[in-house]
């Protein structure tokens, strides 16, 4: 009986997918006072950019954990399922917590003609508050400015690397997208950001100085320098050498770090945890799909946008990786052609596929596009025939990579994965 309330459920939830994107703040702000207002009982931690962000949260929720601080986690897409969206504790909520709080929520998001991902929203921020969690990681979805997680008044804000993405709705040009991320800033609250390009820097800068907040900022206020498979992290009254982390890559180092800084940050403003708890959090977060080595030599990325992949490709080049046999598929709003050209040196064969969404990047383009640069690409017509052929056609010593979308990611790791009902950030 669970099983078909909680697929009733998602129909429904999945359905106001329908009202599309819907950028304000007027419905959210309506539909979270008619519960109470969850979100003034929590103390939170706001995380927008384009790259980044689900593995800051992801970090910081960790080092919660390790501190024995309970903690609401809130981030998206999901891989598998809708449930890895909402975490306490770092433990997915359960299927019925889903359909009780879609029944709490639904009468007024029908009045409301809430959107999908306000509605979501406002499940996490009542989530946490009846599980009575102190503290909130929220990622923004889309932007900032007008991201329905921007209801919140937040103890913090960070700024994960900023790059081009979604453009259609945030803008052109990267000052106009660091614009909509900084959106996020209040007054009273401090923001700590990542590396940020110097155009990007400058937008933050403003805004920060409008609102006289501080900014504290990489390579001045808290600096990480890498090693081969470890990083140290430092800033005002912290340091942390040697930290061996499970997540590849790094720009993960630098997410990590960017997540080190924040805890340290409210350390330092009366947050109970030491550096032995950070340094555990670190070092055990898990980030599913986000450079995750599989069995038998499958490395499998969510890297959607240019940025992404250019990350990616150090990834490769640091790793000597050449001759991939690449799984890659797209949405259609993504900079596909772009995306493919940053990894096509690293490729000798491409399996073009569609992802599972409704609007998919034509996978005849990015063959094209790969024969043009002189390597091998066939098109498939889903991803299971696409890893199929790809483990067919390699020799034993050859990597395949799936990157492109998450989605595509998700539709990979469940054709080749016994279970993936639970996806822990911590193990």
């Amino acid at each position: 009986m669970l099983a078909a309330n909680y697929r009733d459920s998602l129909n429904y939830l999945y359905s106001l997918q329908l009202f599309g994107i819907k950028l304000g703040l007027e419905n959210i702000r309506e539909l979270l006072s008619r519960v109470g207002s969850p979100q003034d009982s929590l103390r939170i931690i706001h995380i927008a950019g384009t790259n980044g962000k689900g593995s800051t949260a992801a970090a910081l929720a960790s080092i919660f954990h390790a501190a024995r601080i309970p903690a609401g986690l809130y981030t998206s897409p999901h891989l598998h399922s809708f449930t890895e969206r909402i975490r306490i504790d770092s433990q997915q909520i359960a299927e019925a917590e889903v359909v009780e709080l879609i029944e709490v929520l639904r009468p007024h998001a029908e009045a409301l003609r809430t959107t999908f991902f306000e509605f979501t929203t406002a499940m996490a921020l009542l989530s946490f508050q009846r599980h009575g969690v102190h503290w909130a990681i929220l990622e923004t979805g889309l932007g900032g400015r007008l991201d329905a997680t921007n209801v919140v008044t937040p103890e913090l804000c960070l700024i994960t690397p900023i790059a081009l993405d979604h453009t259609a709705y945030l803008g052109a040009e990267l000052t106009e997208v660091a614009a909509e991320k900084a959106g996020i800033f209040k007054p009273d609250v401090t923001v700590i950001s990542g590396y940020q390009q110097t155009d990007v820097q400058s937008i933050l800068q403003q805004y920060a100085e409008q609102l006289s907040i501080p900014l504290l900022q990489f390579g001045q206020d808290y600096h990480w320098h890498s090693e081969v498979n470890s990083f140290t992290v430092a800033g005002a009254n912290f340091s942390l050498d040697n930290i061996k982390p499970k997540l590849p890559g790094v720009h993960q180092q630098q997410n990590l770090a960017i997540a080190a800084a924040a805890v340290n940050y409210l350390s330092q403003n009366g947050l109970e945890i030491d550096s032995s708890e950070i340094r555990e959090g670190l070092e055990k977060v898990c980030w599913p799909g986000r450079l995750e080595w599989l069995p038998e030599r499958i490395l499998l990325d969510g890297a959607h946008n240019p940025a992404g992949a250019k990350k990616l490709a150090t990834y490769l080049q640091q790793q000597n990786l050449t001759r991939l046999h690449l799984i890659v598929g797209c949405k259609a709003d993504k900079q596909s052609e772009e995306l493919l050209s940053e990894l096509l040196p690293f490729v000798g064969c491409v399996y073009a596929t569609h992802p599972p969404v409704d609007e998919a990047f034509p996978a005849g383009k990015l063959v094209q596009q790969a024969r043009e640069s002189g390597v091998l690409a066939s098109e498939y017509v889903d991803p299971g025939m696409a890893i199929q052929a790809a483990l067919e056609n390699r020799s034993a010593h050859e990597v395949v990579l799936v990157a492109g979308s998450l989605f595509l990611v998700a539709a990979i790791r469940e054709f080749l994965l016994r279970d993936v009902r639970s996806l822990a950030i911590t193990i």
